[in-house]
């Protein structure tokens, strides 16, 4: 018997859903990365005040419309949080 969980279902009305939900997911980790790497450049001082607003400023924004997207799609921000098996979930609890 196979596990439904590891089949790929390729139903046309889902597919343009699954692909957002893929790219979204590829998107919130690459935010989370670079979210932590601004954090770690804000407490070391690297970057100067103009550089700090403009970190902020993008990474608000990009979290503002991954979440328009997430509600266009009817998509919550757990449901970009694969599961990887043994390794855990994909993205950290924030």
């Amino acid at each position: 018997m196979t596990d439904r969980r590891n089949r790929l279902d390729l139903d046309p009305d889902t597919v343009e859903r699954d692909l957002v939900k893929l790219v979204l997911t590829v998107v919130e980790l690459l935010r989370q990365l670079m979210e932590r790497q601004a954090i770690r450049r804000f407490d070391t001082g690297e970057l100067t005040e103009d550089q700090e607003e403009r970190i902020g400023l993008t990474l608000m924004l990009l979290e503002d419309r991954m979440a328009e997207l997430r509600d266009r799609y009817g998509l919550r921000p757990e449901d970009l949080n694969l599961d990887l098996g043994p390794l855990g979930p994909l993205l950290p609890k924030e």
